[in-house]
């Protein structure tokens, strides 16, 4: 994965999901991957989205997660998947009003201030907004 230049956080999120993969079906030796892979895939999409209740996004997740496994991994592609697909509703986030953004803004100064400025102006994520270094001229 780092060789193909994916997100350490990607990296780390696929992990989780072949070892929750891997201790879902009890696969105690590699070949056993390869028994049925399909329908171990489909199995476990669909556990995901009827008993464990997982947003479609979080399945999706999950599924590329798989696919990178068995296409990249084992060279084994995955063909013809048919799983249940998750049906959790969206959910309709929570926005602050113009005001309420600057009370917020007003009780922070320095650092702080200028980082939750460029969250909220700029759209960006904490883990961009810390990374960020003033270019020396």
């Amino acid at each position: 994965m780092r060789r193909l230049h994916y997100s350490i956080h990607t990296e780390n999120a696929y992990c989780d999901w072949v070892a929750k993969y891997i201790h879902f079906h009890k696969m105690q030796v590699r070949e056993t991957l390869f028994v049925e892979q399909e329908k171990k895939v489909e199995d476990y999409l669909t556990y995901l989205a009827v008993q464990a209740n997982v947003a479609a996004s979080t399945q999706n997740q999950a599924f590329n997660a798989l696919v990178f496994l068995y296409k990249r991994v084992l060279a084994h592609p995955l063909q013809g998947i048919d799983a249940t697909r998750s049906r959790k509703t969206q959910r309709i986030p929570v926005v602050l009003t113009r005001e309420e953004v600057k009370q917020i803004l007003s009780l922070l100064e320095g650092t702080s201030e200028l980082l939750v400025k460029l969250l909220y102006g700029c759209g960006l994520r904490i883990t961009e907004a810390v990374r960020l270094r003033i270019k020396q001229a």
